[in-house]
């Protein structure tokens, strides 16, 4: 890793309060039932998109302490289909703060009823911002990285807000011209 000690402590937030990863990391378990499915018999990529979107919110609420809302998916990636009657668990963290929105990573596993293995079908990346009573973005308190894998995610998520920057930018110049 470097030069980095941890714990760190990041965010462009003008507030001083700082949370841990771990204050508000969230697991989510939803048995996948005949109403979440399609005609082939797995369940619906919208299905997965609605609980990737509920668990992201109340990750980033909770980080937060303010109600949040959805800004963007910024990635998401079908590994394998979910089958009726397996149970789905999402796993999500903050990997990022600036000073009103939040990166919420978010991954989900499914896995037989009766046991076996898990394994991972997605991976989601979703932005949330932090808002007002009145729905305006309000800021966030920054992040406390504890450990190796909570820096990599951050050092991740920076990289990927980096690349949306520099694509907005692009196509801004395209317009322009």
């Amino acid at each position: 890793m470097g030069d980095t000690s941890l714990p760190l402590t990041v965010g462009d937030s003008s507030l001083d309060e700082a949370r841990p990863v771990s204050h508000s990391q969230q697991t989510m378990t939803h048995l996948a039932s005949p109403q979440d499915g399609n005609l082939r018999g797995s369940v619906f990529g919208g299905v997965i998109l609605a609980l990737v979107d509920k668990i992201a919110y109340v990750c980033a609420t909770r980080h937060a302490d303010c109600p949040t809302v959805t800004a963007s998916f910024d990635q998401v990636d079908f590994r394998s289909p979910i089958e009726i009657g397996e149970i789905v668990t999402l796993e999500a963290s903050v990997n990022w703060v600036g000073r009103t929105s939040m990166e919420i990573g978010v991954r989900v596993m499914a896995e037989s009823v009766t046991g076996g293995s898990p394994r991972h079908t997605n991976s989601c990346y979703v932005t949330m911002v932090a808002v007002d009573e009145v729905g305006k973005p309000q800021p966030v308190p920054k992040l406390v990285i504890e450990d190796e894998v909570q820096y990599r995610r951050y050092r991740d998520a920076v990289e990927r807000r980096e690349a949306r920057l520099r694509l907005t930018e692009e196509r801004r110049r395209r317009r322009q011209e």
